[in-house]
């Protein structure tokens, strides 16, 4: 089983997002014996809160569900459980690797940093797109998955 793990500042909109849509795409393309996707935080902020309205809206337009989802926070032990850690943008992957150490697995990777326009996804918290949100982590997670095939089957 390969195991995913979606990272973003509080675990209500935008790694939870890419949590479900990673879900909802290895559900219907048959991968989902083999890869399984979850979602937590760097802060504590939201911690116990449910995903982020905006984002189960967004979700809710693609007929995806994310019921029973509250934020959790990241932990030093995460790292040895999962074979990805996917931050959301740079300040993300910054505070992954206050919170797990070192990284000499090289499991920690930006989710753009699949694609071939390696970026950012911006906190839809602050820019209120979650449009735009939507369509990067749709963008990071096909890139994800198409990786996961390529090196790991």
């Amino acid at each position: 089983m390969i195991k995913i793990l979606f990272v973003c500042h509080g675990n209500i909109c935008r790694s939870p997002m890419a949590e479900f849509v990673f879900r909802n795409m290895i559900q219907s393309r048959g991968h989902g014996g083999w890869i399984s996707a979850a979602s937590c935080a760097t802060s504590r902020e939201e911690l116990g809160n449910p995903v982020h309205w905006g984002t189960v809206q967004k979700l809710k337009e693609h007929g995806i569900r994310t019921d029973g989802k509250y934020a959790v926070q990241l932990k030093k032990k995460d790292y040895d459980d999962y074979d990805y850690i996917i931050g959301m943008e740079y300040r993300n992957i910054r505070n992954i690797e206050r919170i797990i150490g070192s990284d000499p697995q090289y499991k920690v990777h930006r989710l753009l940093d699949f694609t071939d326009s390696p970026r950012d996804i911006a906190d839809p918290w602050y820019t209120g797109n979650f449009d735009r949100t939507y369509d990067d982590v749709v963008e990071g997670c096909e890139a994800l998955l198409l990786h996961i095939l390529e090196h790991d089957t």
